[in-house]
């Protein structure tokens, strides 16, 4: 072997000594990063962590279980909580998901639903009102015995924004692109017609605008079930890690779930696939003013039993016959 092949070996063994080296130290970051990520994101979980009193829903024999990828149900509460109020639900939406049939239904209950609402401390005890009142008359535990009475369903798990503090969580994720159908004015957000990339506050008010609206509360519903996977959308993509403290710090602060962090983990990993077949159903009714002079959103017996068979079905449960509700 001449001196010119000698050079050059001694040359690539440099190369590729150089080369392994920076691998190295790009898993070592790469590792670092991922610790970082994961320990914060297990923190911001922590803070959002709000376990409810009961373990099992009192619509389900045994506990749905990730590892046998039981079919679960989650409900999703938007809450305006301002200052000097209780707090009311300004959304409420409803998810089944079966990871078997790799499909998930998307329930919006009209805020104005007159239902029977449920005392989680005496289930026998009940009031008469609109469906979103339940928040404020017993917090985030008479919202859910309220919906699984109303449904007929378990809920399993839960997770409840602040609506006041969304707009952190779409600032956080750099804003959302939308469509506006409808020209309006709301609380010093003007938007016109077209497509338009919305900051956080606007985002808020194109979620909540519904007087504009010739579907009034249905295009609402749709309107928020439309922002809320933007920003899920926004927040799976690659360009969001480099932002994750911000988005994790805007979750942090405004959202409370029953959920652990391993739950969402094997959420993410077992249930995902479920996401490939999304069915938005809106609950037939009629809107009446009672003789008690109030507006309400009315839903049948029979329809609340056709939409309870098909959730049940959906999550592998025997139909059952839904609760009479209250004379109007």
């Amino acid at each position: 072997m001449d001196s010119r092949e000698r050079r050059k070996k001694r040359k690539t063994k440099r190369v590729i000594r150089i080369l392994l080296t920076v691998f190295t130290f790009l898993l070592v970051g790469i590792g670092v990063f991922a610790y970082n990520v994961y320990s914060n994101m297990a923190s911001a979980v922590d803070k959002m962590h709000n376990p409810i009193s009961r373990e099992v829903s009192e619509k389900r024999e045994e506990q749905a279980e990730f590892v046998e990828k039981d079919p679960i149900s989650i409900l999703l509460l938007g809450v305006d909580e301002r200052e000097g109020d209780g707090g009311r639900t300004d959304t409420m939406i409803v998810m089944t998901i079966n990871p078997i049939t790799k499909s998930t239904k998307i329930v919006s209950i009209p805020r104005d639903t007159r239902a029977d609402l449920i005392d989680p401390e005496d289930p026998d005890d009940s009031t008469i009102d609109k469906m979103n009142h339940a928040y404020a008359f017993g917090g985030i535990e008479m919202s859910i015995t309220s919906i699984e009475n109303f449904l007929n369903i378990p809920i399993d798990y839960y997770a409840e924004v602040n609506m006041q503090g969304f707009k952190d969580i779409v600032d956080a994720v750099g804003g959302i692109e939308v469509n506006n159908e409808y020209e309006f004015e709301l609380d010093g957000v003007y938007l016109s017609e077209g497509y338009h990339k919305l900051t956080g506050e606007e985002a808020l008010q194109y979620a909540r605008m519904r007087k504009e609206d010739p579907r009034g509360d249905f295009g609402r519903q749709e309107r928020q079930r439309e922002v809320i996977s933007k920003v899920i959308a926004k927040g799976k993509s690659l360009k969001a890690l480099t932002n994750y403290e911000d988005i994790l710090e805007a979750l942090q602060g405004n959202i409370k779930t029953n959920l652990t962090l391993k739950q969402i983990i094997d959420i993410q990993k077992s249930y995902i696939a479920a996401a490939e077949s999304i069915e938005k159903v809106e609950i037939e009714g009629e809107g009446k003013i009672l003789s008690n002079g109030v507006w309400y959103y009315l839903v049948d017996d029979s329809t609340r039993q056709t939409l309870s068979n098909d959730l049940r079905t959906h999550l592998e449960l025997p139909n059952d016959t839904v609760t009479a509700s209250s004379d109007y």
